[in-house]
């Protein structure tokens, strides 16, 4: 536009008038509504701004899929944990978030299959339900929202409509059952379909020393019976270990 007006220098004069007209139009109410008009999209702009810088640090202290790799998080997992103590984890999926050692091993696993939104909403239920305080339980409720349960959340979690719209109307006055819906539906799919791929990954295969190159596996399912590299069930407790 600068270099139209500078190659036709009498355009200038056409456009000062046509500026000049429209602001002799508007009165000093007309202005006044501009400037608040301004300032309420600019207050908007900061408002949605800061929104997402807050739903960022959140994302970014819950971890992220980046680097994600099953010979880093095995490291991180060996390093301090026993194989006597991670068998125990093999007796049930309970057993296995009673130890945080389990959770974080868990935690790890998921990511390695990209759902590690499944145990970090979990986790955030467990929470949520331990706050007295309704201010920050009110704020704690929209973040979770925010995070894992409206469309196209940065975590959304795997849960049906009816379930999803029932919490979008709670949140507004939430309670500290608000999200036991969705925890309820969240922990079952864990528990029959995670947990068990958990079991045979070699996160946990190599933790617990049951499986070496060439080696027969033995895997303990309970305390009564396993199960020998035939799937055959034996009460014979010497192949335990």
């Amino acid at each position: 536009m600068e270099t139209l007006v500078f190659l036709f220098p009498q355009l200038n004069y056409f456009f000062a008038a046509k500026e000049e007209e429209y602001f002799k139009m508007l009165g000093p109410e007309d202005l006044q509504a501009q400037r608040m008009k301004d300032k309420n999209t600019s207050a908007v702009r900061l408002k949605e701004k800061d929104r997402k810088s807050r739903l960022s640090l959140l994302l970014n202290k819950s971890g992220s899929h980046e680097n994600v790799g099953v010979e880093k998080t095995t490291a991180t997992a060996t390093n301090k944990i026993s194989p006597e103590a991670a068998l125990k984890w093999s007796d049930s999926f309970e057993e296995l978030l009673k130890h945080s050692d389990g959770v974080e091993t868990f935690s790890h696993f998921l990511r390695t299959e990209f759902s590690e939104e499944n145990i970090e909403f979990w986790l955030s239920c467990e929470d949520y339900k331990t706050t007295e305080s309704e201010t920050k339980l009110l704020s704690k409720a929209k973040q979770m929202y925010a995070v894992f349960i409206v469309a196209d959340a940065p975590k959304e979690i795997n849960i049906d409509h009816s379930t999803r719209v029932a919490i979008q109307k709670n949140v507004v006055q939430p309670t500290k059952s608000c999200f036991e819906a969705a925890q309820s539906k969240v922990y079952s799919l864990m528990k029959k379909d995670c947990y068990p791929r958990f079991l045979v990954s070699d996160i946990y295969l190599r933790l617990t020393k049951r499986k070496t190159p060439g080696g027969t596996l033995y895997r303990r399912r309970s305390r009564s019976c396993v199960f020998t590299d035939r799937a055959e069930a034996t009460a014979d407790s010497s192949v335990w270990l």
